[in-house]
């Protein structure tokens, strides 16, 4: 059945990022960027739109760098959390709310989802086997140890997940595992009570909602989820005996130290990120966050994640919500695959990324989105190169999109500056390019909502290459030296056709598009904007039937990328390595 769009909602989450270090370009380029284009489309289109998203911020790998940076843990990740909002805020990636998972709001929430599938039966106590470390005697579950992956060879697998192979791995069965806090190989196997997320009991329910996605998930997603549970979905321990976490909410022996382990809480805090929202902003007094939202049959839950976290939102997740009762199961998940840099993994500890805040500071926003947009590694890995970053962004985004501003405004700023008359712009609405433009915005429409943002940059680029066309084959330059009149039609035709390209450029380059808008002044109303980017150009039309004057000269819109700038981070990139 086909949802009343005046009635649907969109629901889109980005993964939690992890509160534990600074995020790179495979992250942006892999959840954030994609996530807030796709967020922006459906806000243009008036839709009910909510982006949630927050810090996760349990977990082992937080606690060993915060007792080895000698701080508390609450004030490590709240500085990690406050260090990625603001770089979110200057990528201009915009989030309805970005919460906390280490706050009071979310700790209430978890409960519930402990208490319901603990009273269904599908959480138990059992014993299992656990590695201790002789050397220090800590436990060491999840990151507290690495080893080989027993699955794929990888010797830097972590006690949690292999980030070679991908799989979940179980920390016992890690080869020459060797302990993270003392770096001791002296390890035994123990056993310890863990509570467990009985899935195995939840298979069939789960492969129904599986087999409703295969239409609807992506090739790389929905095939590599029915390879995951070819031999059925697994218990998996959602415990572990920490100092750092939620509390397991029960009164009995076996939960007495037990913290709920970070893949268990985490997701979750899109829920209470979403209930905070709404209490914050006084919505809950006219809103609920479960009934009008979470489940709602009218509202298209969209997990903007990585390939890494596809076990948990697509298998996970799901089941915790249908097994709960709580919340709506997602409707899609659009993983995206990994970027590296140039040519290698991104990683921290070896010295081979890039910091996001001086790439920032040295060329802006729109020309790292753009070119991020351009290599977004949607179906397939994609690479982050220097010489491609500059080659993209001089080629493309300064010649087709800024050099055709700043040519067609400043001659119009300079041989019409107290503006042009109706006239000159009248030929577009009544020419095959308004028919152009309104298939183009389709397409690009079609795209968007189809998770496709690469596709969709694309188009739009194109469309940028018609008018470019448009504008180079009629050369005003030459048409005043012969025909004013001829001149001031096609600087008029082209100036709409900027202000169009402007306006659809807001899902992808917000700070480009915002830059291209004002130069028309206050007159384009957010009603003007909102109806073309629906490819409704009536009100544009009234704004173009009176002399029409820019408020300003355009300035360079698109700075070139110079080789001594890139050259800088080439070298910098050579010398984290030596």
């Amino acid at each position: 059945m086909t949802v009343d769009n005046d009635k649907k909602k969109y629901l889109i989450t980005s993964a939690l990022p992890y509160a534990n270090g600074p995020l790179h370009f495979g992250h942006l380029a892999g959840v954030y960027l994609p996530a807030d284009t796709f967020t922006r489309h459906h806000k243009l289109l008036g839709h009910n739109v909510l982006h949630i998203s927050g810090s996760d911020e349990h977990g082992v790998a937080i606690m060993l760098n915060a007792q080895r940076e000698k701080r508390p843990y609450k004030e490590y990740v709240d500085s990690w959390h406050q260090e990625h909002k603001e770089l979110f805020d200057q990528f201009n990636v915009h989030f309805d709310y970005f919460g906390q998972t280490s706050a009071d709001y979310h700790t209430k929430e978890v409960i519930p989802w402990f208490t319901s599938l603990y009273d269904k039966g599908l959480i138990e106590p059992r014993d299992s086997q656990q590695l201790q470390c002789k050397s220090c005697t800590n436990h060491l579950p999840d990151r507290f140890v690495k080893g080989t992956c027993y699955s794929c060879d990888y010797k830097d697998a972590r006690g949690d997940e292999c980030p070679n192979c991908g799989i979940i791995i179980d920390s016992v069965k890690l080869k020459n595992p060797i302990c993270q806090i003392c770096e001791s190989t002296d390890i035994s196997e123990v056993t310890v009570t863990q509570y467990y997320l009985l899935l195995s009991k939840y298979h069939n329910e789960f492969q129904t909602y599986l087999n409703s996605k295969k239409d609807v998930w992506r090739k790389t997603v929905f095939p590599f989820v029915q390879s995951l549970i070819k031999d059925g979905l697994h218990d998996r321990a959602i415990t572990r005996d920490l100092d750092w976490g939620i509390d397991v909410p029960l009164n009995t022996p076996e939960a007495k130290g037990k913290k709920l382990y970070v893949w268990f809480d985490a997701p979750i805090g899109y829920v209470s990120n979403t209930k905070q929202l709404f209490m914050e902003s006084g919505r809950d007094k006219t809103e609920d966050y479960i009934k009008d939202w979470w489940g709602n049959e009218d509202t298209e839950i969209v997990h903007f994640i990585g390939k890494d976290n596809i076990i948990f939102h697509c298998i996970i997740f799901p089941c915790m919500s249908m097994a709960s009762e709580l919340i709506n199961p997602g409707t899609d998940v659009p993983s995206n695959q990994y970027l590296n840099l140039e040519g290698k993994q991104f990683s921290k500890s070896a010295g081979w990324y890039v910091d996001a805040k001086e790439a920032l500071d040295q060329f802006g926003s729109d020309a790292l989105r753009y070119y991020l947009f351009s290599i977004l590694p949607d179906f397939s890995d994609s690479s982050f190169t220097w010489e491609g970053f500059q080659t993209r962004v001089n080629g493309e985004l300064a010649n087709n999109v800024g050099n055709l501003v700043s040519r067609c405004l400043k001659f119009w700023n300079k041989n019409w500056s107290d503006g042009l008359e109706a006239k000159s712009f009248d030929n577009f609405f009544n020419s095959k390019l308004k028919s152009h433009f309104e298939n183009s915005t389709k397409e690009i429409h079609h795209y968007l909502n189809d998770k496709n943002i690469k596709k969709a940059l694309e188009s739009l680029m194109a469309l940028s290459q018609t008018v470019n066309t448009y504008f180079s084959d009629l050369a005003p330059w030459a048409q005043i030296k012969t025909d004013e009149n001829a001149a001031k039609e096609t600087i008029g035709v082209t100036a709409i056709q900027i202000l169009i390209l402007g306006i659809l450029f807001e899902p992808f380059l917000p700070e480009l598009s915002k830059n291209i808008i004002k130069l028309y002044g206050d007159q384009v109303s957010d009603e003007i904007k909102s109806d073309v980017y629906k490819a409704n150009y009536s009100s544009l039309k009234e704004l173009f039937s009176n002399t029409v004057k820019l408020v300003a000269e355009p300035k360079v819109l698109v700075p070139k990328i110079d080789k001594a700038s890139i050259a800088k981070f080439q070298e910098s990139l050579r010398a984290k390595t030596q």
